[in-house]
């Protein structure tokens, strides 16, 4: 039996314009999309019709899981959570981020994103899920044992991102000792010989296992078919040694030149969300908004805020002239998803699956009203 849905007079956020009109939904794709008036289906009163957001990039389901140190929440129940939130942002697919590599600054132990990945896979032949979860390897190549948690997850087809990161002092996104001090010092309550040894320890990690870790986990990235992403790249000579390792989005880039560098090169640049709400970023780098006016920014991911990613999209495109609301929707729909190989989704377009969100947005914060995953109604 076909199931049909049709969804009218809406505004229709294509790639290149805003279409006044209604789209059918045959069988969870889109079948068809027209311009004008009906008083045929769900009435959208001219609400915003816009493809499901893609997200990259989130930390958050490690926070409905660890929600305090030292505690850990039931991991069905902390997906379950994470889900409702996702989804209710508008995100109908989402790469949950689980760390790989963990010491004395944090992490997980052995096996426990393992039995992460694992829940998550249960919760999806369940059907506990609105969103389509994927997952996204955060590679801490500094660290002894990130290749003994990366090995765990080699044959698991739910891995669809890796990216490459070092967070040790005088590195990446800690270049100045401004910013780590704060990080891991102050929030931690350090003593000086404390944090001195602490940064000591980090550094002789970072230079002993930081490049033949980047080396060994892109080189299995590669054979797996998997899209690697850079992290926190500074400098001309980070972008060269990503483009070397056929990486294809570029997290978080720290300075001007690297983003521009890497935007040159057809890395998609990615910047959080949450630094274009706030208009500036958290831990003292570069504004997502600068590189939108100059033109390098093509992702935006929530990082550690899921609404944000509904809301960075119209302060672009209210803020800056040159960025038009379906260019910043493309910035966290169709532009995602092809750069992870997702060519089924992301757009508004026949043919393409029925991910799909109802945006109320006269002025301020947008409002999610309704979301479907695969034409099925889901929030």
């Amino acid at each position: 039996m076909t199931a049909e849905t049709v969804l009218s007079n809406a505004r229709i956020v294509l790639e290149d314009r805003i279409l006044a009109g209604s789209v059918l939904i045959r069988d969870g794709l889109i079948a068809d999309i027209s311009e004008g008036t009906s008083r045929v289906g769900e009435d959208f009163e001219g609400d915003y019709l816009i493809p499901g957001l893609v997200e990259l990039h989130t930390d958050h389901l490690e926070a409905h899981y660890s929600p305090r140190p030292g505690v850990r929440w039931l991991k069905m129940a902390a997906i379950q959570a994470h889900d409702a939130q996702i989804v209710t942002s508008g995100i109908t697919t989402v790469f949950d981020c689980l760390r790989m590599g963990s010491d004395e600054d944090g992490g997980f132990e052995q096996g426990e994103m393992r039995d992460m990945a694992d829940a998550l896979a249960q919760a999806a032949r369940e059907n506990r899920l609105r969103a389509d979860h994927r997952i996204h390897l955060r590679c801490e190549v500094s660290t002894d044992n990130v290749l003994a948690h990366f090995i765990e997850f080699e044959n698991d087809p739910q891995v669809g991102l890796v990216s490459l990161m070092d967070h040790a002092p005088g590195q990446r996104q800690f270049q100045t000792m401004d910013q780590y001090t704060l990080y891991h010092k102050t929030k931690r309550g350090l003593s000086d010989a404390a944090f001195e040894a602490f940064c000591e320890r980090q550094q002789r990690l970072s230079a002993k296992y930081a490049g033949p870790h980047r080396t060994e986990i892109a080189r299995a990235c590669a054979e797996r078919g998997i899209t690697i992403a850079s992290h926190d790249d500074a400098t001309l000579a980070h972008v060269e040694e990503s483009v070397g390792f056929g990486i294809r989005l570029a997290e978080f880039p720290t300075s001007f030149e690297a983003a521009e560098a890497s935007h040159a090169a057809g890395l998609s640049v990615l910047m959080g969300a949450p630094n274009i709400v706030r208009g500036k970023s958290h831990s003292g780098n570069i504004a997502a908004r600068d590189l939108a006016e100059r033109g390098v920014l093509d992702v935006l991911s929530s990082d550690y805020v899921p609404f944000s990613l509904i809301q960075a999209p119209f302060v672009l495109s209210d803020e800056i002239e040159t960025v038009s609301l379906p260019q910043a929707l493309a910035m966290v729909t169709a532009t995602p998803a092809r750069t992870v190989g997702l060519t089924d989704r992301g757009r508004i377009a026949t043919g393409l699956r029925a991910d799909i969100a109802r945006v109320q947005r006269n002025e301020g914060i947008p409002v999610v009203r309704s979301v479907w995953r695969e034409g099925r109604r889901v929030a």
